[in-house]
């Protein structure tokens, strides 16, 4: 029950926030640029973030070699991108931005053995991804505030950014407390474990330059991906431009809030063009095209996931 209310309130927040910024943006020339869609930049966009999974598969496999004690069995680079491209799947499908994160863990500690090692390590991976994509926000700041003007969005840039990087650093720092009392209860005592691993994995000169350099790359590639998308219906968007204003989208969109982000990305793409002057049909254009190339690019995940469980009904009669 709590389940199914969970999700139709997800449900509602996503067409609520749809049908404010549907009731607010001009379709005319939408439909005008959306009749001319170039089906090769649309499709590059998909690439881009197929390549995306790819990446972040590699960077979670560092993790969770760092997570897993030494007579765990060995985590595969093949077994960390089909768990990665099966999350990617049911991140489209399930009524949240995290259902993917909750697929990897039960994965991983169906194969692997280890669920609290596995939950660890998908924390310490969405946590290293938004720290990454905070600090990101924050080093564009001055030249996000030369592009949008209006205070309202320099304050809202600086409560994404700044908020999100001190609930990370929060996490990372329970790491380094010797407070007795967190090892009272259960929930403290795993939140310090995980943060304990958290702060190996980051402060390790191999693994956490690794982790560090796959994270940017993968934000860049989101940023690339969106640039792709304003080409494909000739928007006058820049890169630079996307960079600014595309990764805070990105930023809000991981608070589960609705369905697959839905509603939530659009709503925070419009407002960033209209805070830097842009179209903010542009902005809905991208934003709607970005979330059908994201479920275009998770649809191979859902082809692993059934080969994946014909796979294992074969082997279990034998």
């Amino acid at each position: 029950m709590r389940n199914v209310l969970l999700f139709a309130l997800k449900a509602a927040v996503s067409f609520a926030l749809l049908y404010f910024v549907f009731s607010h943006v001009n379709f005319v020339p939408v439909e005008q640029q959306l009749g001319h869609l170039s089906y090769t930049w649309l499709v590059a966009a998909v690439l881009i973030l197929i390549a995306q999974t790819f990446l972040g598969s590699l960077r979670w496999r560092i993790i969770v070699l760092r997570c897993n004690p030494p007579d765990a069995p060995t985590f595969t680079i093949a077994s960390a991108l089909r768990y990665n491209f099966i999350a990617a799947f049911f991140n489209q499908t399930l009524p949240s931005s995290v259902g993917g994160d909750a697929v990897r863990i039960w994965l991983l500690g169906r194969d692997n053995g280890g669920w609290s090692n596995a939950t660890y390590s998908v924390l310490i991976d969405r946590v290293v991804g938004v720290l990454a994509l905070a600090l990101l926000v924050i080093v564009c700041l001055p030249w996000s505030f030369v592009l949008i003007s209006d205070t309202s969005g320099r304050v809202a840039l600086l409560i994404i950014g700044f908020g999100s990087l001190g609930a990370c650093l929060s996490f990372l720092a329970v790491g380094f407390l010797p407070w007795p009392w967190l090892d009272r209860w259960w929930l403290t005592r795993k939140l310090a474990a995980a943060a304990a691993l958290g702060r190996a994995v980051v402060g390790s000169a191999s693994s956490g330059a690794a982790v560090a350099a796959y994270s940017l790359i993968i934000h860049f590639l989101s940023v690339t991906a969106a640039w792709c998308l304003a080409k494909s219906v000739a928007a006058p968007l820049e890169w630079s431009q996307a960079l600014f204003l595309v990764l805070p989208v990105i930023l809000i969109t991981t608070i589960p809030l609705s369905i697959a982000g839905w509603g939530t990305r659009e709503t925070a793409m419009v407002l960033a063009f209209g805070y830097a002057g842009l179209p903010e049909g542009d902005g809905l254009i991208i934003s709607i095209l970005f979330g059908l190339a994201t479920f275009a690019a998770g649809l191979i995940g859902g082809g692993v996931w059934l080969l994946d469980r014909s796979r294992r009904r074969f082997q279990a009669p034998r």
